[in-house]
C-alpha cells in the first residue's frame, strides 16, 4: 500500500495526486491522506472511485482517502504524521508526497524548512539526506538549504562521509559514487580554494578504506558527465544548486508533458521509504486543471520499484 500526501491544499497537490494515481493504476492500493475537500473534485475529474476511511490501514478498494483534519496544526502536517506512522508500523510500504509551500507553512507555524527535516524528526533521524533521481542521474546533497556563502563553513569531512554512507545504504549491491568538490575544478590543486583537498579528499579516503567505491574530489562537470555516460551510479554534490541545476536541466531537455520521467525527491537515511515530487505548489496553476502530473507519476513508480528491490 502506498500513502500519498498531496501537500499544500492551496496549490496543485490534490490535482497532481489524483491524476498521478489515475495514470498509474497498477501501483496501488493507495491511501490519500490530506484534505478530502481539496482532493474530491480532482479525484472525480480523474475518474477515481474513492472511499473514505477513518485511519491509514487496509484499503477497501483501489483508492481511499483519510482526512486527519486540522485540529492543532495544518492538515498538510497532520497528514505527514499519519503517513510516516503508517510506514513505521508496517501498514504502508512507502510514502509519496506532494509539494509544500515553505513560506506559507512557516506563516502557519511550521518550524521546518521542508519535508526532509520534518520527516527526519518524525523518524528519529538527526541527519536525513536529500537526494534526487532523474533518469540515469542520481544526486545526493551534502548541504541543502544553506546560503552559498556559508556552504564551506557547513561542509565537513564527517558530513561528506555521512552523505555517501546514506547513498550506500539504499543499494542492495555495489555502487559507484562521484564526490564533487565545492570549488571550480575541484580547487585546481589549491589555486581556487583548499576545501576540496582539506575536507572532501579525507572523506573519500576514509570511505575507500571502508570498501566504498567513492571517487573524488572531482569537478561537478566531470561528475555529471560520468553519470550521463553510466560510469558512476550517484553524484554527491557539495551544495544544492551544484547538484540540482544539472539534474533538472538534463530532465527538462528530454521530458514530455505528463510523462513519468520527471526527477523525484528521495529522502535517504530514513527507516521508511519516502519519495516526493521535485516541484513546488505552482499557485499560478492551482484550480485550472493545467498541472503536469508527471512528477507524481514518477514518484509513485520509483516508490514501487524501490520497494520491490528491498524485498528481493
Amino acid at each position: 500500500m502506498l500513502v500519498v500526501t498531496p501537500g499544500d491544499r492551496a496549490g496543485i497537490g490534490a490535482e497532481v495526486a489524483a491524476a498521478g494515481i489515475a495514470a498509474e493504476p497498477d501501483a496501488g492500493p493507495y491511501v490519500v491522506v490530506g484534505s478530502a475537500e481539496a482532493f474530491a473534485p480532482w479525484a472525480a475529474r480523474a475518474g477515481l472511485v474513492v472511499q473514505a476511511v477513518s485511519r491509514v490501514a487496509g484499503v477497501p478498494g483501489k483508492v481511499a482517502v483519510f482526512d486527519p483534519g486540522d485540529e492543532g496544526e495544518p492538515v498538510e502536517i497532520r497528514a505527514l504524521r499519519h503517513g510516516v506512522a503508517a510506514c513505521l508500523e508496517g501498514r504502508a510500504h512507502a510514502l509519496v508526497t506532494g509539494p509544500l509551500h515553505k513560506a506559507r507553512m512557516a506563516r502557519r507555524g511550521f518550524p521546518h524548512p521542508g519535508h526532509t527535516e520534518f520527516l527526519g524528526e518524525l523518524c528519529g533521524v538527526d541527519r536525513p539526506v536529500m537526494a534526487f533521481v532523474g533518469g540515469r542521474v542520481r544526486v545526493a546533497l551534502c548541504t541543502v538549504h544553506v546560503p552559498l556563502r556559508r556552504v564551506v563553513e557547513v561542509l565537513t569531512t564527517d558530513l561528506v562521509v555521512h552523505t555517501v554512507r546514506a547513498v550506500v545504504g539504499v543499494h542492495p549491491g555495489p555502487v559507484r559514487i562521484a564526490v564533487c568538490g565545492p570549488n571550480p575544478h575541484a580547487g585546481d590543486e589549491g589555486l581556487l580554494g583548499d576545501e576540496d583537498a582539506r575536507v572532501v579528499a579525507p572523506a573519500v579516503a576514509a570511505l575507500r578504506a571502508e570498501g566504498v567505491d567513492a571517487r573524488g574530489p572531482v569537478s561537478a562537470e566531470a561528475a555529471f558527465r560520468a553519470a550521463v555516460r553510466g560510469e558512476v551510479d550517484w553524484v554527491v554534490a557539495a551544495y544544492h544548486d551544484q547538484g540540482l541545476a544539472p539534474l533538472k536541466a538534463l530532465e527538462w531537455a528530454s521530458v514530455e508533458p505528463g510523462a513519468a520521467n520527471r526527477s523525484v525527491n528521495w529522502t535517504l537515511g530514513l527507516p521508511i521509504l519516502r519519495m516526493g515530487v521535485d516541484h513546488g505548489t505552482a499557485d499560478d496553476l492551482a484550480g485550472k486543471g493545467l498541472a503536469d502530473a508527471g512528477g507524481m507519476r514518477a514518484a509513485i513508480r520509483l516508490a514501487r520499484a524501490t520497494g520491490r528491490e528491498r524485498t528481493v
